[in-house]
């Protein structure tokens, strides 16, 4: 009988960028999410999932303010925490398809801008859209040692998802380079 490795479970808060998302179309401000960052670094999160999906366009459409310049507040404000942000493969953080090389661009700018953990999914579970954005996290990792390719799979019912169909995704995310592989809740 062979050995079971024990792993801790990681847990990743994401009330900075989901809750307000599904509750308030993203419109908190970055002034309301400082107060509590101190707390939140001592629960003892993995990570905190504070950037990405619609966080970037409703911070500048909506809210007036610059993404980046809140993603570096908050990174000042988690000392002891991971900053995550959840990326839409090919699409960047936008409703489209982006070149290679600007994918590769954001990911570099993200990660110098505070992000440690970079989620990357496709709604489709499409892994030709995921590839390009958890090869530009490893090159960064390689050049800088900073980033973390997480790609999550977006579950999903229906006759056609069985545990060979996800068993045989999560093995070819493997093989693409990620570090680590999650299951995304899209309800």
């Amino acid at each position: 009988m062979s050995e079971q490795v024990k792993k801790p479970i990681k847990i990743t808060e994401t009330i900075l960028r989901d809750a307000h998302q599904s509750l308030i179309a993203t419109r908190m401000p970055t002034d309301f999410m400082l107060p509590i960052v101190e707390k939140m670094d001592k629960v003892g999160y993995h990570s905190v999932e504070c950037w990405g999906g619609a966080t970037f366009d409703a911070s500048l459409r909506f809210l007036k303010e610059d993404p980046w310049e809140r993603l570096r507040k908050l990174r000042d404000g988690f000392k002891n925490t991971k900053l995550q942000m959840l990326f839409r493969g090919q699409n960047i953080l936008g409703y489209r398809p982006y070149a290679d090389d600007v994918v590769d661009a954001f990911v570099q700018k993200s990660i110098a801008n505070g992000i440690d953990i970079i989620r990357i999914f496709d709604c489709l579970n499409d892994l030709r859209n995921l590839q390009e954005a958890v090869n530009a996290t490893n090159r960064m990792k390689q050049q800088e040692g900073r980033g973390h390719a997480q790609v999550a799979l977006s579950y999903t019912l229906g006759d056609a998802y069985t545990l060979e169909y996800w068993t045989d995704m999560a093995k070819k995310i493997e093989e693409m380079g990620a570090d680590s592989i999650c299951i995304k809740d899209m309800a």
